[in-house]
């Protein structure tokens, strides 16, 4: 805290009976500065709790508005988990109705191909029965052309015959 730009903060302690310092909490202190609020402040011997009831009011002061900023930054964490929580419930609910929505699509998908598979079957069914048609047409008309040559062939043996 020397230089001439710094600025300067004041920190309440005490010490309990153990002549151990309690500090404001988020505050940290090397040894040295410790050992040297230990000491006495000045050559009459007053203990540094003494010298905190002088500034109590500043300090407490101090303290009621750091308390303060404390709790609006826990209030702010809090409302920022909050608002996590609610972002991350929104994004399970965005990724449900993504997955019902894929789920329906595909269904839907499926539907269709098994229809397309299913009118593919069906014309393939309807052709085969129609070349069988046709085969069973050609059979009977081969037959018939045979019956025919058969008939010709015995009329032009007969006719040789006279």
């Amino acid at each position: 805290m020397g230089g001439g730009g710094s600025t300067t903060r004041r920190v309440t302690f005490e010490a309990d009976e153990n002549e151990n310092i309690t500090v404001v909490k988020g505050v940290r202190l090397s040894d040295s500065v410790i050992d040297r609020m230990k000491e006495p402040s000045s050559p009459s011997g007053r203990p540094q709790a003494q010298h905190r009831s002088a500034s109590g009011t500043v300090n407490d002061e101090e303290l009621k508005k750091r308390i303060a900023e404390e709790l609006a930054l826990e209030r702010a964490r809090r409302d920022s988990e909050a608002q996590k929580r609610r972002l991350q419930q929104e994004q399970m609910h965005v990724r449900d109705e993504f997955g019902k929505l894929l789920e329906r699509e595909r269904v839907s998908s499926n539907e269709h191909l098994t229809r397309a598979i299913l009118r593919e079957r069906a014309a393939t069914e309807e052709e085969r029965q129609k070349a069988q048609r046709f085969a069973r047409q050609l059979e009977e008309k081969d037959r018939e052309l045979r019956k025919h040559d058969a008939y010709y062939k015995e009329q032009l043996a007969r006719l040789e015959e006279r």
